[in-house]
């Protein structure tokens, strides 16, 4: 795959009313990205994956550098955050910018 995508679990996906491919909006309190999402049983219920090497959809943007007490390393791997399904009118609003 060449380009970002967030991997979502169906029962979530179905409640929030996501189907593969469509576009989702991944926020968190340091920022936001907009992603293709793919259907998986792969990742738990409540949980998501983002690859973090696609520029278009920079995962880290999402989290935080802030280092881990134990493994002194940056949090960069898990933080909280809310998906949202990108609507058919904001996908025609962003081609006109």
């Amino acid at each position: 795959m060449s380009e970002g995508y967030a991997e979502i679990n169906p029962v979530d996906a179905r409640r929030l009313g996501i189907a593969e491919g469509e576009k989702v909006r991944v926020v968190s309190r340091r920022g936001e990205i907009e992603i293709a999402a793919r259907i998986t049983g792969r990742v738990d219920e409540g949980v998501i994956f983002i690859p973090f090497h696609f520029a278009e959809a920079a995962a880290n943007v999402l989290t935080i550098a802030a280092l881990d007490p134990v493994a002194k390393i940056p949090e960069y791997k898990v933080c909280a955050v809310r998906v949202e399904r990108v609507t058919m009118e904001e996908n025609r609003g962003q081609d006109h910018h």
